[in-house]
């Protein structure tokens, strides 16, 4: 069978027109899904876009025919979780089958900017569990025709429905990094997301995920376990590592990042990335076989669907050679 690997629509690199035509050449060279970011701001000045999500999932569902979501958005502080709870209900509309919502706790880079307090990641953690629990009851009493209200300790919803809303709900997956997250994912939605890294790190994400699920009587196996995986390919060693220090710094921070509120300050860190800080985080290679390799550990692993996000500028290069080259090899 072969592996669901889709592309990774980077809107704090790409002009929202440009993610949208990417998106389609990477669904024409073999990627069968796309993952979109939402950031208010890009991770460095040099970066230079944030588009809004949803309009750009909207264009992209147009010109694409695979499955499509944001990876991840963040309901608890920009935007209140009704609002993308609506947001969610009308991309599913359009596409019915195809949307998945995707949500996190946030980083203080983009949720700051509206001015509320940044707390603890604890309480942020609470916080978007709560909204997930807002999402999916006006996901299902929507459907079944009823209102919702709630009241809890960071969000009040007034009593109201989802107007527009597809016939089955979009699937909620919650990105986690830690094992406690990953486990109350198991337990309350239907799948959950991370990032890529070294097996020692995802291994037991998998397992606190698949114990959480088993607890509330759940198959953990049916349950999307999606990962967006960040690497560098150029023509040679050399350029993807430029490509990885110049476009993507952030992929070599060895510290929390969640706290940092500026591209400006990510952009005075970034100054202290070397090559050797990618060692474990992410592939810097030429080589095709070397990502096929690391890509296919991670379908091994037990991810069903990877996103892939080549760092560097030379996107419709990287999709002519992956979709030649890496992805007819891999198994799922």
């Amino acid at each position: 069978m072969s592996a669901h690997i889709g592309y990774a629509a980077m809107l704090e690199r790409f002009p929202p027109a440009e993610a949208v035509a990417l998106a389609a050449l990477a669904e024409s060279h073999g990627f069968r899904g796309v993952m979109a970011t939402d950031h208010f701001q890009p991770w460095v000045p040099a970066q230079g876009e944030s588009s809004f999500v949803w309009s750009v999932l909207a264009a992209i569902g147009e010109r694409t025919t695979g499955d499509l979501g944001p990876g991840v958005t963040t309901p608890t502080f920009r935007m209140h979780p009704a609002v993308v709870a609506q947001a969610s209900a009308t991309l599913g509309a359009l596409y019915p089958g195809r949307h998945w919502l995707g949500i996190g706790s946030g980083e203080a880079l983009n949720e700051h900017v509206v001015g509320q307090y940044w707390p603890e990641a604890p309480e942020r953690i609470n916080r978007m569990f709560e909204a997930v629990d807002v999402i999916r009851r006006l996901f299902a009493g929507s459907i079944a025709g009823r209102d919702v209200r709630h009241a809890g300790p960071h969000f009040k919803l007034e009593s109201t429905r989802l107007w527009t809303m597809p016939e089955v709900a979009p699937e909620i997956l919650v990105a986690a990094s830690g094992p406690v997250t990953a486990r109350r994912a198991g337990r309350s939605v239907d799948g959950f997301i991370t990032t890529g890294g070294p097996t020692d790190r995802l291994a037991p994400l998998l397992q606190r995920f698949t114990e959480g699920a088993r607890e509330a009587g759940r198959n953990a196996a049916t349950m999307p376990k999606v990962l967006q995986l960040h690497l560098s390919w150029a023509p040679t060693d050399e350029q993807a590592m430029r490509n990885a220090l110049v476009e993507w710094p952030n992929g070599g921070m060895r510290f929390p990042r969640s706290d940092i509120r500026s591209p400006y300050e990510f952009d005075q860190l970034a100054r202290t990335v070397r090559p050797e800080d990618f060692a474990g985080r992410m592939v810097v290679s030429s080589d095709p076989d070397v990502h096929r390799a690391d890509i296919q550990r991670l379908l091994d692993l037990g991810f069903d669907r990877i996103y892939l996000h080549n760092v560097g500028r030379n996107q419709a290069e990287f999709l002519d050679v992956f979709g030649r080259d890496v992805l007819p090899g891999l198994r799922a």
